[in-house]
């Protein structure tokens, strides 16, 4: 009786524990980690990208200092904050993150448009492959980023539902933070535009 009574308790332990969510949860965790993964090296490669193009740039002696220092600051603040896989679980520490790579981008952004002003600088061949590197290496970014809202929404969605919720909580598995944007306010709002003659 007492061996068909573990028989009995393990085979019900076995089937809780098959439908509880725990491997899916693992598995989902994981997926969120390797999408990070490449969200990370697609900002190590625009980062690498930075000093080449400063370099070039400085090459053009009447180019707008100002610009430029920007951006080497931006660069600096974006690869002096230590991402580990904690980052993915504190949400201030990943905004942090995000808030600094933005500001890169946006400062990269500028410097783009600045360089249409300066007809050599656009001659020159090596900004232009770096422009072109630097383009490409923003659209790898979007698609990292979209990969990994993706694997963000599995996840929390997992973590969030009944009954995989009760396995997260006793695991401590909390839902992970996601990207958003800084100015969501602003961009929002429809533009004004306005055809009409002056």
């Amino acid at each position: 009786m007492k061996r068909w009574l573990l028989t009995w308790f393990a085979l019900m332990t076995a089937a809780l524990l098959s439908g509880c969510g725990y491997n899916e949860i693992q598995r989902l965790d994981e997926e969120v980690k390797a999408a990070w993964s490449e969200v990370l090296n697609q900002y190590q490669r625009r980062a690498d990208l930075v000093p080449n193009l400063v370099a070039t740039v400085q090459g053009e002696t009447q180019f707008e200092q100002e610009t430029l220092t920007k951006v080497i600051e931006a660069r600096a603040k974006a690869t002096a904050i230590q991402v580990t896989p904690e980052t993915l679980n504190n949400a201030e520490a990943f905004q942090k993150f995000q808030q600094a790579q933005s500001e890169l981008g946006s400062a990269l952004s500028r410097l783009l448009v600045v360089a249409e002003r300066y007809p050599e600088l656009k001659s020159n061949q090596a900004f232009r492959d770096l422009r072109v590197q630097l383009e490409g290496t923003e659209n790898r970014i979007t698609v990292a980023r979209n990969r990994y809202i993706q694997a963000v929404q599995r996840y929390n969605t997992l973590v969030r539902s009944f009954p995989t919720n009760l396995t997260a909580k006793v695991f401590g598995y909390e839902p992970k933070p996601n990207f958003t944007v800084s100015n969501e306010a602003q961009i929002s709002t429809p533009p004004k535009v306005d055809f009409g003659k002056k």
